[in-house]
């Protein structure tokens, strides 16, 4: 593997797929695929009741089997991630629930979702301080390139995997997480990495984004 193995994969989306939810989203980066629907604000019950500002739920569903610890980890990443986003205190005492259905991982899933979940809460029209855009990456353990949004096929050689989700404003990091083993000049590294690559996904929301406005 080279350094020239940096460039996101192919992605697409469809928005106001399901008409149950109040907002909606397929998203899909080369072939890793999932769909957020939002639900809310509704009536929060007495236990998720948060008097100040609305609370957030996520459930993220695997494509099979039951919901595992992984899943449970993945649910507090997503929801940490768009509490940030949501201004929540527009909506108190209220419940905003996330659902995220895993469609097929070839790599990626949780920025996929985190992805997917970002587009699903502009297509609620619920009100946001930004945008987030996750980008993955890892280290080739054998050229030790860092290598953007790999397959499952390139995640048999890596020697250490990233997510980072940005804000739209600032690019600032919202949420990261790191498995393997890898020093800080790596961690920098593919910490800009993802930072260049996030801006591409910024401009495909903002395409996605107008060319529903067309058709609405």
């Amino acid at each position: 593997m080279t350094e020239n193995n940096c460039s996101l994969r192919a992605m697409n989306c469809e928005m106001n797929l399901l008409s149950m939810p109040d907002g909606s989203a397929m998203f899909m980066q080369g072939n890793t695929c999932v769909v957020a629907g939002v639900y809310g604000p509704i009536e929060a019950k007495l236990q998720k009741m948060i008097h100040d500002k609305a609370s957030i739920e996520v459930v993220f569903t695997p494509i099979k089997g039951p919901p595992s610890i992984d899943g449970r980890a993945k649910e507090l990443y997503i929801k940490d991630s768009c509490e940030s986003t949501l201004i929540t205190s527009l909506h108190p005492s209220t419940l905003i629930s996330i659902n995220i259905q895993e469609m097929q991982d070839d790599g990626g899933l949780l920025a996929c979702a985190i992805n997917a979940s970002c587009i699903a809460l502009i297509n609620s029209n619920l009100s946001m301080k930004f945008t987030i855009a996750a980008v993955h990456c890892m280290i080739d353990k054998d050229s030790k390139a860092i290598v953007i949004d790999p397959d499952e096929v390139q995640l048999q050689n890596a020697k250490a995997t990233f997510m980072f989700a940005f804000d739209s404003v600032r690019k600032d990091i919202i949420c990261c997480n790191a498995n393997g083993r890898f020093n800080e000049q790596e961690l920098l590294k593919a910490t800009d990495k993802c930072r260049d690559a996030s801006k591409h996904i910024f401009d495909f929301y903002r395409d996605i984004v107008k060319k529903y406005a067309y058709v609405i």
